[in-house]
């Protein structure tokens, strides 16, 4: 599959029929996806992968009783056929940049980063793993990290000063995907957002 068609093609899936993924493989493509850039080649962003027996916990532990009977999606999102976290090590920057190459930028101390490099990190390998995912025929959603992040940290086996970027929930999908009111917003086309320097 060409990039752009992967790209075209490429939607969040809130619906999946449960199937489940083969966890070798998505092991593979994972690591795969951390070719994404690197900032200072510090390696600080890690995939932690579970399969279709894990599924149903994670929903557990990442929501609470009354999202799951309020939400219209919960059904199709639970039968999600693997799960993927995806985590950064604040630590490993701060220490890359502390380092007599790099020093001199002043990052060593967190309160520096305008914009912390182990989020932007984590955003471009989750990317990629989107990417490669729909090479595979395989559909999925971005699931953000809005609460219960230190629950799931827990549960997954995630080191507590890692910082949870979000998670992938991913499988094949039914097609019973409830459309987004998100779709329905008047945006600027995506012409419209490329500018040129004046």
């Amino acid at each position: 599959m060409e990039l752009r068609t992967a790209l075209e093609q490429r939607r969040m899936i809130r619906s999946f029929d449960g199937t489940p993924v083969d966890v070798t493989n998505l092991e593979e493509l994972c690591a795969q996806a951390l070719r994404a850039p690197s900032a200072g080649n510090s390696a600080g962003v890690y995939f932690i992968v579970g399969g279709v027996d894990r599924v149903h916990e994670y929903i557990e532990v990442a929501t609470d009783p009354t999202w799951r009977e309020r939400s219209r999606r919960i059904d199709g999102l639970a039968r999600a056929g693997g799960v993927v976290l995806v985590a950064s090590d604040p630590a490993t920057y701060l220490s890359r940049y502390a380092a007599a190459d790099k020093v001199s930028s002043g990052l060593s101390d967190r309160a520096a980063w305008q914009v912390p490099y182990w989020h932007t990190d984590a955003a471009m390998a989750t990317m990629a793993l989107l990417l490669l995912l729909e090479e595979e025929a395989l559909q999925a959603t971005l699931w953000g990290n809005f609460r219960h992040d230190e629950a799931v940290k827990e549960w997954a086996g995630i080191p507590p000063t890692w910082e949870l970027f979000g998670t992938v929930l991913l499988g094949r999908g039914d097609g019973a995907d409830h459309r987004s009111a998100s779709l329905d917003r008047t945006t600027p086309t995506r012409a419209q957002r490329v500018l040129r320097v004046r």
